[in-house]
């Protein structure tokens, strides 16, 4: 009698998050999907429901993971101004890096067919936001503790970086060596008093 095969739920989320990651979610074909997951379609319904609830997982495991270093970097320097450049090193380092397929999932996911879902909208949105109140909780602390002046504006700080980060993304890989887009970060955070 053969042995069973067991499914490993974790690895294949890892290797659909891969796939959307690299193709975007509209681009994410069924089949590539199913061949990166090591399962078949009847399996994956029974598992996921739906290509929508699979996302999702995908998400929620890319934030317990990437987004988690990411956030780790910024928090793990006492001083603020040390802690975002190190949130900054880690986005540039993922962008060298041949095995990132994309620079951010969370970003990716600011398109019209992932927000037409309510339930992915709504985790995007909520994700999102989370991470922006982060950095500004960050950067209030710092001025609490004196690191930062008395008038600064720790939440449109927040704001500014975060809109920073959407064209980023957006323009990082193709557009700028990663000399310039430090020199472009440092132009940023300069001007905000960081």
């Amino acid at each position: 009698m053969g042995r069973k095969l067991e499914f490993d739920y974790g690895r294949a989320v890892e290797r659909a998050t891969r796939v959307f990651w690299a193709r975007g979610y509209r681009s994410a074909a069924m089949r590539d999907l199913l061949r990166a997951m090591g399962i078949g379609e009847g399996s994956f319904y029974h598992l996921f429901g739906s290509k929508d609830r699979l996302y999702l997982e995908c998400l929620k495991h890319y934030n317990n993971t990437v987004t988690r270093q990411r956030l780790e970097a910024l928090e793990a320097e006492p001083s603020v101004r040390k802690g975002v450049r190190n949130f900054f090193r880690a986005l540039l380092n993922d962008v060298e890096d041949a095995r990132t397929p994309h620079v951010c999932l969370m970003s990716r996911s600011l398109s019209a067919e992932v927000l037409a879902e309510r339930q992915l909208e709504s985790y995007v949105r909520a994700e999102l936001t989370t991470f922006q109140k982060r950095l500004a909780a960050r950067l209030d602390a710092a001025k609490r503790a004196g690191e930062l002046p008395a008038d600064f504006e720790a939440e449109m700080s927040a704001q500014i970086v975060f809109t920073y980060l959407q064209g980023y993304f957006r323009v990082v890989r193709i557009l700028r060596s990663r000399h310039q887009m430090w020199q472009e970060i440092e132009a940023l955070l300069t001007s905000l008093g960081l």
